[in-house]
């Protein structure tokens, strides 16, 4: 297999991104700095707007949800929106309010688990912290984004010698009582948390005293890979799906001019349901379409039909075909690493996917050169499910589930394709200017 310069350029590309992201504020600060650098204006919540045709935006709330717009130069009515929803947070673990504790003398982090990890493959992984911290201050508190980049905490696996059953029955950990994380010696709860706020605070330059509370991921400091035998492969954490945003993100930057109004959308809490002020399922969506028809002057019918000439494609990470597991599959929907995006069908409505939206897809891919394939799961298996439903139902627009196809979904460590990731950059680049 032949892969172009351009393509492993945009592989690496979203590698360095995911690598600069790992927590959903990360891949918001990673995707405020790209928009930045393209001509970008900030906008907040609390301040009055000024939107000009042409004009590029992004409002961040929480500092976990970000939507970014280029205002259309046709009318609103009639051009409508070209919209890509995604999201920044992956599955994983989470660092307890009150985590340090010990046990027999050794300094350990508790943690929750945050979505549906493989938890499996969290085991002897160089692991670090990232998100942010609350600082208390004259005014109240502010905020600062931590890093950690040395691996500071771990989790051992048992040895065989005493679970003999590991490679018959898989490894099962207790979610509560096997996955605390090992970062030292203390001999007791209050030396170890006084050990992990010194180890936050000395990479903040801060007192720690001055540490009031967190928001911490657990992260595998691995950088992503490029793999295989002509280096066709990616491999890294968090590619579901900060690799549909970065596509997104890349196609939205390359649009220049267009007829409707463009728009990234990138939710926080897709894992866990959707459900609060920064997730798919909250107001964040509508609150800002209803700021850009504010300034387009627009009455309510012709919001309405600005919203039927409308297309919202939800971009989530697809299943690969396995080749060592092909009874987990639809025999006739083989999804291909390397093969193109994925349009994911759903008769349940897992997927919002419909067959007209389905087949304007088909023609975007068609005129992009892009090749695409088609995506159901096994009847007998429960499907999972994307912000494309609730997306749809909330706005009353066209909306297609689409993904690049993927191995290991939801392990610390996932792979894709070089290729995929470029075809999906062109498609969605087709969809902006469509």
């Amino acid at each position: 297999m032949s892969i172009a310069e351009t393509a492993k350029q945009q592989a690496q590309d979203l590698l360095d991104y995911i690598d600069a992201s790992p927590s959903p504020w990360h891949a918001v600060n990673s995707t405020v700095a790209a928009l930045n650098a393209n001509g970008f204006e900030a906008l907040t919540e609390k301040e009055s707007w000024e939107l000009t045709a042409g004009g590029r935006y992004y409002v961040t709330r929480d500092g976990s949800s970000i939507i970014a717009f280029t205002i259309g130069s046709k009318p609103i009515e009639t051009a409508g929106f070209r919209i890509v929803g995604a999201h920044t947070d992956s599955p994983g673990l989470r660092l307890k309010p009150k985590a340090a504790h010990a046990k027999q003398g050794v300094a350990q982090l508790g943690v929750e688990v945050y979505g549906g990890p493989i938890l499996a493959t969290f085991t002897d992984r160089d692991l670090s912290l990232a998100g942010r911290v609350n600082l208390t201050t004259t005014d109240g508190f502010a905020s600062q984004y931590i890093h950690l980049t040395d691996s500071i905490v771990r989790l051992p696996n048992l040895a065989i010698h005493m679970n003999r059953e590991v490679n018959s029955k898989g490894l099962h950990l207790d979610k509560q009582t096997q996955l605390p994380l090992i970062f030292g010696y203390a001999a007791d709860s209050t030396e170890a948390g006084q050990q992990i706020n010194a180890v936050i605070a000395k990479e903040l330059g801060i007192n720690p005293e001055d540490i009031l509370n967190w928001d911490l991921n657990i992260y595998d400091t691995q950088k992503g890979s490029v793999w295989g035998d002509a280096q066709q492969f990616i491999a890294n954490s968090q590619l579901d799906n900060l690799a549909s945003c970065h596509a997104a993100l890349e196609a939205l930057i390359a649009t220049n001019k267009p007829n409707a109004t463009t728009v990234c959308a990138f939710f926080d809490h897709e894992e866990v349901g959707s459900e609060s002020t920064t997730g798919a399922d909250g107001s964040l969506m509508r609150d800002v379409m209803q700021r850009i028809f504010h300034h387009q002057a627009t009455d309510t019918e012709a919001q309405l039909r600005s919203i039927a000439n409308s297309f919202l494609i939800s971009a989530d990470m697809a299943h690969a075909f396995h080749p060592n597991h092909p009874s987990a599959y639809e025999p006739e929907h083989h999804a291909s690493v390397n093969q193109g995006p994925v349009i994911k069908v759903n008769a349940n409505q897992r997927y919002t996917t419909t067959a007209n939206t389905a087949a304007r897809f088909i023609q975007l891919c068609k005129k992009a050169r892009v090749p695409y394939q088609e995506y159901s799961h096994r009847t007998d298996l429960g499907c999972g499910s994307t912000i494309g439903p609730m997306i749809s139902a909330q706005l009353g627009m066209p909306t297609v589930d689409v993904g690049n196809p993927m191995w290991a979904m939801h392990s610390i460590r996932e792979s894709a394709g070089v290729l995929d990731h470029g075809y999906m950059i062109e498609v969605l680049k087709q969809h902006f200017q469509s």
